[in-house]
């Protein structure tokens, strides 16, 4: 029963959470800029973050820009729950800042959601962007970065596209992320293979 109560309870914070940021005001004001509004802010937006995720954490970044390339499934079966989890952690936080607890509990859940899922969904848009980009004959890093935001900046013109491309990137990015991470997923790079013992010089 206690993974029973624990999924209600994450479910029922995750979307009380998201009910009181519907009711910010933030929403309204999105939905209410022009279509080209949207689009631009979008590009400019995702560029400027993945630049700076990118930039920060170059080696984990590019790793889970690969990893997310290679093997998509896997990160989308790990980062779907996690997607999931770090937004009612994140909509848990946002209901009890007002309490007691939320000065401490309730800002730290916040922040981790506020990092977690941005970091996740840039990944998964440049892994996406130099998707495309590979086919067109670019595969350099850049290139997925500039092409991703394109990609994102092109679906603003479609609330439900960019909704959907969002979420779509959230979820293979952070899974992505907590592959690198914590090195779920198996071995991928060749230099990290055990040379077996009669084999060593």
């Amino acid at each position: 029963m206690w993974p029973l109560n624990l999924y209600t309870s994450a479910e029922r914070s995750f979307r009380e959470g998201g009910v009181a940021l519907a009711h910010s005001g933030w929403i309204d004001t999105y939905q209410a800029l022009a279509p080209a509004e949207r689009a631009i802010g979008q590009f400019v937006v995702t560029l400027l973050f993945a630049t700076i995720v990118i930039g920060m954490i170059q080696g984990y970044g590019t790793s889970a820009v690969t990893k997310s390339r290679r093997s998509p499934i896997i990160s989308i079966c790990i980062g779907l729950p996690s997607v999931f989890i770090v937004g009612a952690l994140a909509g848990t936080g946002y209901l009890i800042l007002g309490t007691s607890l939320g000065t401490f509990f309730g800002l730290l859940f916040l922040v981790l959601g506020l990092t977690t899922l941005p970091a996740g969904t840039v990944v998964g848009a440049v892994a996406i962007g130099q998707s495309i980009a590979t086919r067109l004959g670019r595969p350099e890093l850049w290139a997925g970065v500039l092409t991703g935001s394109l990609a994102v900046g092109l679906a603003g013109y479609s609330i439900p596209m960019t909704v959907a491309l969002v979420g779509f990137a959230a979820t293979l990015g952070t899974g992505a992320l907590i592959r690198v991470l914590f090195g779920f997923g198996g071995i991928s790079s060749p230099d990290e293979r055990t040379v077996p013992p009669a084999n060593k010089v």
